[in-house]
C-alpha cells in the first residue's frame, strides 16, 4: 500500500509540474541540480543523507501536524535544490509534497479523488551556499536545525506550506 502511495503522489507531482510549465533541460543557464554541483563523495554522501533524514523527519511528526484533515496521507516527494555551478550559491531549494482526499458517492459507488501538490520553498537567506547548508544540516534531526546564516528552520517553511 506504500509503494502505491508513492507511485500516486509521484504521478500527481509530475502532472502538477507540467501544468505549471516544465523547464526543458537542454536551457542554458548557471543553475545546475544540487547533485549535478557537487564534487567529492563526502558530498555526495552528505547530501543523500540530508534527503534520507528530512524524509524520516517529516514522516516522524505527519500524524501529529501535517497530515491531519481532509489530506491525511501526505506524502514526501522530493526534497530538491538548485545550485549555480560556478560560485555553489544556491538559487532555491523546494520540498514537494502530495496527497489525495478520496470520496465515496454511497448511491454510485463512485470514488471522486480531490489530488494536492504542495512546493515548500526553504526559507534560506540570499547568497546561502550548498557547501554551508550540508554543514549546517549533518545532523540527526536536519528539519529542525537552523538553516546558515538565519534562525529558521526547514520545518518553519513547512509551516508556512503545508
Amino acid at each position: 500500500m506504500r509503494l502505491h502511495l508513492h507511485v500516486l503522489a509521484a504521478g500527481l507531482a509530475m502532472l502538477s509540474a507540467g501544468s505549471a510549465g516544465a523547464v526543458s533541460a537542454t536551457t542554458a543557464g548557471p543553475h545546475v541540480d544540487v547533485s549535478s554541483y557537487l564534487r567529492t563523495d563526502a558530498e555526495i554522501e552528505a547530501w543523500y543523507l540530508l534527503r534520507s533524514r528530512l524524509r524520516d523527519d517529516f514522516d516522524a511528526i505527519c500524524g501529529d501536524t501535517f497530515c491531519e484533515g481532509d489530506y491525511s496521507n501526505i506524502e514526501s516527494l522530493r526534497y530538491q535544490c538548485s545550485v549555480d555551478q560556478v560560485n555553489g550559491r544556491i538559487g532555491r531549494c523546494l520540498w514537494v509534497f502530495a496527497a489525495s482526499n478520496e470520496e465515496i458517492d454511497p448511491a454510485t459507488g463512485r470514488i471522486v479523488v480531490q489530488p494536492r501538490v504542495w512546493r515548500c520553498p526553504t526559507p534560506l537567506p540570499a547568497r546561502t551556499t550548498i557547501e554551508a547548508l550540508l554543514g549546517s544540516l549533518t545532523v540527526e534531526s536536519p528539519l529542525y536545525a537552523p538553516l546558515p546564516g538565519g534562525n529558521r528552520s526547514i520545518y518553519d517553511g513547512l509551516v508556512d506550506c503545508l
